[in-house]
């Protein structure tokens, strides 16, 4: 049986950095990137206030900064907001209030790949957004 959403974003992981000897996305050669976790993701995403959004070149920034990296790495990163999200809505499913759960919306824009990708649609993001910026 496949792990759940919730199980995903619980898995015992420990960030790392590492240098890149060459280019990879956004971060040149010889820079510092952090491979983060779901939870250290999770947890960035809880401490965004309501009414505020943050893009997601400024949650890898974020994150980096803490472990004294340049960057995240862009690909594990999105993979773990993804995680974080579904995970959250699974708890929501479960009957967790809104203000319970990690406010994945203030991170994931409607219209972005990633909102696409969510099993959940993009209509309870939108929702969300603009219930906080009324």
């Amino acid at each position: 049986m496949p792990k759940s959403w919730t199980e995903k974003l619980n898995v015992k992981k420990e960030p790392k950095v590492v240098k890149l000897q060459e280019a990879f996305s956004d971060i040149p050669a010889d820079s510092l990137m952090l491979v983060a976790t779901p939870k250290l993701v999770d947890d960035y995403m809880k401490q965004v206030p309501k009414g505020h959004l943050v893009d997601m070149k400024t949650l890898r920034k974020d994150l980096a900064s803490d472990f004294h990296a340049d960057n995240s790495c862009p690909l594990s990163t999105a993979i773990f907001v993804r995680v974080a999200a579904e995970a959250a809505f699974e708890q929501y499913k479960l009957g967790k209030n809104l203000s319970e759960i990690t406010p994945f919306w203030r991170v994931i824009a409607p219209g972005s790949k990633m909102a696409a990708r969510l099993t959940f649609g993009e209509d309870f993001l939108k929702e969300q957004i603009k219930a906080e910026m009324a």
